[in-house]
């Protein structure tokens, strides 16, 4: 009877020992799972400050954009100007101070600005600082703009032998025959494409469209893009030739010379090819007559008139960009009318710069009569209300049947640097985004 009561004790110890172990294990994992679950909240409380400080970093990015495009002109010698001299605003229970430094106009551009936006988002004692780069957007960033799709109410072609390989915008939508190739970004603000074979309008991604006409779009394409207008002045380079560059008045010539130089005919100014350097701030401008312009750049120049421009031969650059990418050549070419490419023009014509026909296009003169004249070779960038045609083709084989068929390359360089007074879009371009 003793040795059973006595195993029974023992058995009692053992069982308050194990008791005790378990309890004390259970204490050790109840204090390592509150010490994780604090610390998790701490770094889940610490993510949820900095993702809410980073967001509110970011509105005041856009804020200022949208302030920025607000004023119209754009805006210099200014800080703080947009949030009252550098008070925070509040939002979503923290605040954004945001600081707009005007950087100057880009050298050699004329009206391009850039500005520094640093906004601090601040939530529960946890600041992110976010910079942006933004520049002063232009019509020079694109390969090809229109207004309209159109020419005197009749539709125009992209067609197999086109190809352009920047990016493209358009106020209304494209017109497809064939297998034409467009490598940059393609945007419309309509939402569809009209296909030559199929004759009616059919949105690029149904599954019915016609297999005769199937256009390359390399880097994609976006309907209903936001629409941009064109200006149907040349304010800033009208402005600028009064100044310290050429104002002429009357039917002009100007021939551009690979030595720097330019031969310039005016009967106003009693000049008969008249050799002369450029203007000093590359700017020129011809009012109330046509302007005939040729030769070979050597430096950056914008030219423009209130009526026509007329093309006759080939407009290249002395230090071509192609081979040479730290070339400094750039040409603007501006009409408040038309932009027409002469009918005893060359075959395979070369035209370096980025073209911009306000109130109509930039056309071939005689181009559905002119005999079939090669390719159109475009280095820069087409800009026009109504896009004019170069050449017509055969509907039925494809074939060129008069003008020019294109190869249309976008300049890399204008995306960031255009050359002197192309217009504005009244827009602003991120150059870079970071974080401080």
């Amino acid at each position: 009877m003793y040795t059973l009561l006595k195993k029974i004790k023992d058995n009692r110890g053992v069982a308050l020992i194990t008791t005790f172990l378990v309890l004390t294990v259970l204490l050790i994992y109840s204090s390592v799972f509150v010490n994780v679950s604090i610390s998790q909240n701490m770094s889940s409380n610490i993510f949820m400050r900095r993702a809410e400080s980073l967001n509110l970093a970011e509105s005041g990015l856009d804020n200022a954009v949208f302030w920025l495009r607000a004023q119209g002109i754009p805006m210099g010698n200014r800080i703080n100007p947009w949030n009252g001299g550098g008070a925070a605003s509040s939002l979503a229970g923290g605040t954004y101070n945001v600081v707009i430094t005007d950087m100057g106009i880009i050298g050699g551009t004329g009206n391009i600005r850039r500005y520094q936006i640093t906004s601090t988002g601040a939530y529960k004692n946890t600041n992110r600082v976010l910079t942006k780069f933004v520049q002063v957007d232009n019509f020079a960033r694109y390969i090809w703009f229109t207004n309209s799709e159109t020419y005197g109410g009749s539709t125009v072609w992209f067609w197999s032998q086109d190809h352009l390989n920047g990016p493209t915008h358009t106020n209304g939508h494209y017109n497809i025959y064939g297998t034409p190739v467009f490598e940059g970004a393609v945007q419309s603000v309509d939402d569809y494409i009209r296909f030559y074979n199929n004759g009616s309008n059919i949105n690029l991604s149904a599954t019915t469209n016609s297999p005769y006409d199937i256009p390359d779009f390399q880097a994609g394409f976006t309907f209903g893009a936001e629409t941009t207008s064109m200006p149907g002045q040349a304010t800033s380079l009208r402005a600028a030739a009064t100044t310290s560059g050429f104002f002429l008045t009357g039917n002009s010539s100007v021939v551009l010379n690979s030595n720097g130089t330019m031969n310039v005919t005016n009967s106003n100014k009693g000049w008969n090819n008249q050799n002369m350097a450029l203007p000093a701030n590359n700017a020129l401008f011809v009012n109330s007559g046509t302007l005939t312009l040729s030769g070979t750049l050597s430096g950056r120049l914008t030219v423009g008139a209130s009526s026509n421009v007329l093309i006759p031969s080939n407009i290249t650059y002395n230090d071509n960009p192609v081979t040479n990418p730290s070339s400094t050549d750039a040409m603007g070419i501006i009409s408040e009318r038309n932009v027409i490419i002469s009918d005893t023009a060359p075959n395979d014509l070369e035209i370096d710069g980025c073209i911009m026909a306000m109130s109509s296009s930039f056309t071939l003169k005689n181009y559905s009569t002119v005999a079939a004249k090669g390719t159109l070779s475009v280095y820069g960038g087409i800009i026009q209300k109504e896009r004019g045609p170069v050449g017509t083709f055969n509907a039925s084989t494809g074939t060129k049947l008069s003008g020019y068929a294109k190869d249309y390359s976008y300049d890399l360089r204008f995306a960031t640097n255009p050359p002197p007074f192309m217009p504005n879009t009244g827009d602003y371009r991120t150059l870079s985004w970071e974080e401080d």
